[in-house]
């Protein structure tokens, strides 16, 4: 199996797929020297330092090289490269490639999930999946017990990839939702920096448990209203992967939050994250798609504002408590 995207998360998946039996190939379309480097060490010393390849896992830097004679393809990258990379990729597939990706985001401008990107470069009928839910790279990379959901328009891919991928320490869901488990996916990062920012300014446990759950019913709102499940929306890639967004600092848009809460600028914290922080871009993505079908999502409204047009942290809680007082199901 190939796995484009040698980041922190491309990694770690790698590893998994690798510490489950497969024989992997970890690429990418970027950050190539890094590669070159990891074929040297063995290991992705920038992002997870300290974890070794496995003998099974081993870096490409030539991407036609990685894709040689590789049936199955895993493409892990940020949700504006994502168009991009699979178009690289396209020209060196063959009629029996499968392709999956462990992207989340809404692609900006169009609004588009990567299910539907993917269906406008690789075509309607081939094999595709997605990979999401409550992961951290870092602890996945470790080993340490991890279940995800896996959703595929083709029930012998999905499950072929749930046996793949799963193991001692890892378990893997299968799902044919894949509005539901992108969805997730796309606007728990947007949250998780209303999060940071919530306890950076010592707002306290009350405040962040009422805008995760608040932040639920949003996520549901839209995904329902583009067509998702309303039990994907409580499960792994819904509520799951929002709560651990929220609430760990190994989460990048997190700590976007806290350091925007502390004073810093977006640039500056994105300085000092030294990684894509998906919620910057995603506020975006999120705010255009909601105006679009008409669905009120005051807290990612305020993120965005805060992100985008200059609001203060403390302004954008002043305008959500300050809104007209409803039943909490409307």
């Amino acid at each position: 199996m190939a796995v484009i995207g040698a980041g922190s998360w491309g990694t770690a998946l790698a590893l998994q797929l690798a510490r489950s039996g497969s024989k992997v190939r970890l690429g990418g379309v970027v950050e190539l020297d890094l590669l070159e480097i990891m074929v040297r060490d063995r290991e992705n010393a920038r992002y997870l330092p300290g974890i070794g390849f496995p003998p099974n896992l081993n870096a490409y830097p030539d991407l036609s090289n990685c894709l040689d004679g590789v049936r199955d393809i895993l493409v892990v990258v940020p949700s504006h490269g994502l168009r991009d990379t699979l178009n690289k990729a396209l020209p060196l597939l063959t009629p029996e490639s499968r392709v999956c990706w462990a992207t989340k985001g809404f692609e900006l401008h169009s609004g588009k999930l990567p299910h539907q990107v993917a269906a406008e470069v690789l075509g309607e009928a081939r094999p595709v999946a997605v990979l999401s839910g409550p992961t951290f790279a870092k602890e996945v990379a470790e080993g340490l017990p991890t279940a995800m959901t896996i959703a595929s328009n083709d029930e012998a891919f999905g499950q072929a990839l749930a046996t793949v991928i799963s193991g001692e320490n890892f378990r893997a869901y299968t799902s044919d939702d894949f509005i539901g488990v992108e969805v997730g996916g796309a606007i728990k990062n947007v949250l998780a920096i209303g999060a940071g920012m919530c306890d950076g300014l010592g707002f306290g446990a009350n405040a962040r448990i009422a805008l995760i759950t608040r932040g639920l019913v949003e996520l549901t709102r839209l995904g329902v209203a583009l067509g998702a499940k309303h039990e994907t929306m409580m499960g792994l890639a819904g509520m799951g992967d929002l709560v651990l967004t929220c609430t760990d600092n190994l989460s990048r848009n997190r700590r976007m939050g806290l350091a925007l809460a502390s004073g810093m600028t977006v640039a500056e914290a994105q300085e000092e994250i030294q990684q894509v922080v998906e919620g910057v871009l995603a506020a975006e993505a999120v705010k255009e798609v909601a105006e679009k079908l008409e669905i009120e999502m005051p807290i990612c409204h305020q993120v965005y504002r805060i992100l985008h047009e200059g609001a203060s942290p403390r302004e954008a809680v002043g305008a959500l408590m300050g809104r007209e007082l409803k039943s909490e199901h409307e």
